[in-house]
């Protein structure tokens, strides 16, 4: 890391703690209600430190950072569930910058990429179908017909993260279901939320959240939703490929997003073991068995971290798809470290590990689908394990 990163991550580490943490007591408990009005001042503070979309380029206000060194800002953003919103590079919206920046044409940058860097607007991202297996994103059934300069969609979405609020979607539809490639029959289109026709039928609950604004999973009806062809990002029937190419990064940002809580959760794992006291002067750091977790997740916790940010050289140098197997491996490992560290800090923190005081309970719930969305655990494992095999069976 070069020193100006140091203290652009020494900076953001003493925000974090100052102006962030404090407000989990706040809004958690209530599940997030206001939390967006709530969160503008930092919003504008993070501006004045000029370090507001660090991910953008410097012609966008950003700090102009490879991947790997965002990595590294985005650990520190993940300690709470506030970091990555307050300095505007949160899923789903950093993933359509990243898209339009790389494939939108200019008039889409002016409208839609410009203000969602500067946090005038939000977004969010339409692919997911209720009706069909995720870990399947080839197989949906909303279609966008072409009608003269206009898309015509029809379809059902659900788990539109942020769609509750959000300026515009990007929504995956089939465009072209008579391709023989069925990797080429899906396209990207913007759709203005305001578009008759655009229906959000509820923000999903769950477990047990269900809440308003950008803290929301919505489910989403496209009737008869009219576009102009001109909202489709990139060529009619590049929607998976936009979408892998979307996915690697996005993985990066998740996993060191999961990295950060891990370090949070160790963190008062650390603190609540030496401090509870099960009787006078034994407190449970003295235990063997809380000893070992916290080893554990010392060494699971580093290895995770090393091989993101490994993943990541590694998809600045050669690209996404060069670094496939590593983005897969990533997934499936971190998701599960950071199951097992969490688990460990709730035990630690026994009856109070459940309770909102702390927000471990948030993301011991919220964070299970780690393991399930950008494909879950097995489909990966699966993924990886038949390319390496493929090796052995040409030998």
């Amino acid at each position: 890391m070069t020193s100006n990163l140091n203290d652009v991550l020494h900076a953001i580490r003493e925000f974090m703690e100052a102006e962030v943490y404090p407000l989990e007591a706040r809004y958690l408990p209530i599940g997030f209600e206001g939390a967006e009005e709530g969160l503008e001042p930092l919003r504008q503070k993070v501006k004045d430190m000029g370090l507001f979309a660090p991910h953008m380029p410097k012609t966008y206000g950003g700090l102009g950072l490879s991947l790997a060194e965002f990595a590294h800002i985005s650990e520190e953003l993940g300690r709470s569930p506030f970091g990555h919103y307050v300095f505007n590079c949160q899923a789903p919206d950093i993933g359509n910058m990243e898209l339009l920046l790389e494939h939108g044409s200019d008039e889409q940058k002016a409208a839609y990429l410009e203000p969602l860097v500067r946090g005038e607007i939000r977004s969010c991202f339409s692919m997911t179908e209720p009706e069909h297996a995720g870990s399947n994103p080839v197989w949906m059934s909303t279609t966008a017909r072409r009608d003269g300069d206009e898309y015509v969609i029809n379809g059902h979405k659900w788990f539109t993260t942020s769609a509750d609020g959000a300026a515009f979607a990007v929504v995956m539809a089939v465009t072209n279901p008579d391709a023989a490639n069925k990797y080429q029959r899906a396209s990207m289109i913007i759709v203005p939320t305001d578009t008759p026709g655009f229906i959000i039928e509820r923000n999903t609950p769950v477990m047990g959240h269900v809440g308003k604004g950008y803290f929301t999973h919505a489910e989403v009806r496209y009737e008869n939703c009219r576009v102009p062809v001109s909202n489709r990002i990139g060529p009619e029937g590049a929607g998976f490929a936009l979408a892998q190419e979307r996915l690697g990064p996005g993985r990066i940002h998740h996993c060191m997003r999961w990295i950060g809580i891990c370090e949070r959760a160790f963190d008062l794992m650390c603190r609540r073991a030496a401090t509870r006291e099960l009787s006078p002067g034994k407190p449970l750091a003295t235990r063997q068995i809380v000893q070992a977790w916290i080893a554990e997740s010392r060494a699971e916790i580093n290895a995770a971290r090393l091989l993101v940010l490994d993943t990541a050289a590694r998809i600045d140098a050669q690209g996404a798809y060069a670094a496939r197997n590593e983005i897969s491996l990533i997934k499936f490992y971190v998701a599960n470290v950071l199951q097992r560290v969490l688990d460990r800090a709730i035990q630690v923190h026994g009856g109070l590990g459940m309770t909102d005081y702390t927000p471990l309970a948030y993301w011991y719930s919220h964070e299970r689908a780690a393991r399930i969305y950008d494909g879950p655990d097995e489909v990966h494992k699966m993924v990886v394990a038949r390319r390496i095999l493929r090796e052995y069976a040409a030998d």
